[in-house]
């Protein structure tokens, strides 16, 4: 599988992760009573989200690439991740389900959500830029 086609599975597969949690934490919020102040939850998950973006998941996503990137020959399907951050995906799913059946109320979560989901959305945009990129090189 070509190099440039991982990395747009990648950034397909980050942005639909980061797309459920916005909806997600959009129904928390849009449910939320208004003396709970829906915007500023929102606002707050926000710059969370950037921070998230600019100091975590971009250091990923340049690791991702740097190891998709050069590698000759066939990849696995599956190779668009490390092995070791399978194990990391299945510890923030089971994270993930028990903060949503847990007691903490929703708007709080809905600030979490935003942050994760944001971050992702928004790192997914360097992949793209990769995959087309390597698309004009071809």
């Amino acid at each position: 599988m070509p190099g440039s086609l991982l990395v747009l599975m990648a950034g397909a597969a980050w942005v639909c992760v980061g797309l459920m949690l916005l909806f997600s934490a959009g129904m928390w919020l849009y449910a939320a009573s208004p003396e709970t102040s829906p915007y500023a939850f929102a606002a707050v998950g926000f710059v969370l989200a950037l921070l998230v973006h600019h100091f975590g998941f971009l250091r990923i996503v340049d690791g991702n690439l740097r190891r998709i990137l050069p590698a000759d020959g066939k990849k696995c399907l599956f190779s668009f991740v490390p092995w070791k951050s399978y194990l990391l995906i299945v510890f923030m799913v089971i994270l993930g389900l028990l903060l949503r059946y847990s007691p903490i109320p929703r708007p709080y979560l809905a600030v979490c959500y935003i942050a994760i989901g944001l971050a992702l959305v928004l790192s997914s945009i360097r992949y793209m830029r990769v995959f087309f990129r390597e698309i004009r090189k071809a």
